[in-house]
């Protein structure tokens, strides 16, 4: 069945739509963090902004896309951070329900547009053209970008669960694991299911 929505997915119209979105969300992700990036001391500024760093990597793989082309490194970066810093954002909003009894428009907004960076990270999976050396070089990226989170506490500010740093450390390595295996599921294994794009003239 999903299959189906593949010629819809492959439409310059709709990759282009989507290219805009993403740089509209990135550019919003980036101001988002300001007030924790002015807070952190410089050597840390590239690892602060996750979720945007995220979708700045699939504004490469759909730009490549459009022109006909593949950027595997893109592409083994945007399944694997995309899938991770999208269902983080999801967890922990959830988790701060749980904890406050209170859930704004804002967390549902974070919710749904996390969740929908995940999503199309793995949709465009049969397009990805990646080799062993860049799931490996991604899934460093993520692991190392975890270290710097819970190591230096540098992670994103949710002050309500300040209290469960240790757990939401142990939750984020599993789900880092979970998101690599589901980069190589979607975009490496041999049997996996892949499609072409048309080249642009």
């Amino acid at each position: 069945m999903i299959k189906k929505l593949y010629p819809l997915l492959g439409n310059r119209s709709i990759l282009w739509l989507l290219l805009w979105v993403n740089v509209l969300g990135t550019a919003y992700g980036y101001y988002w963090y300001k007030w924790q990036l002015v807070d952190t001391p410089p050597r840390f500024w590239l690892f602060v902004p996750d979720s945007p760093t995220a979708s700045l990597f699939f504004v490469f793989v759909l730009a490549a896309l459009l022109m006909g082309r593949n950027w595997p490194l893109m592409e083994a970066l945007a399944i694997v951070s995309l899938v991770k810093y999208g269902l983080w954002a999801v967890a922990m909003n959830l988790m701060v329900y749980f904890v406050s009894g209170q859930l704004d428009w804002i967390g549902l907004m974070l919710m749904a547009s996390h969740f929908s960076m995940a999503v199309e990270g793995v949709l465009y999976a049969p397009f990805y053209r990646m080799k062993p050396w860049h799931l490996i070089v991604a899934a460093v990226v993520v692991l190392h970008n975890e270290m710097i989170d819970y190591v230096f506490m540098m992670m994103p500010r949710y002050h309500t669960l300040d209290l469960y740093m240790d757990q939401i450390g142990y939750f984020t390595f599993w789900l880092s694991i979970f998101s690599i295996a589901v980069g190589y599921y979607f975009g490496l294994r041999p049997s996996r299911f892949h499609l072409s794009l048309k080249r642009s003239r």
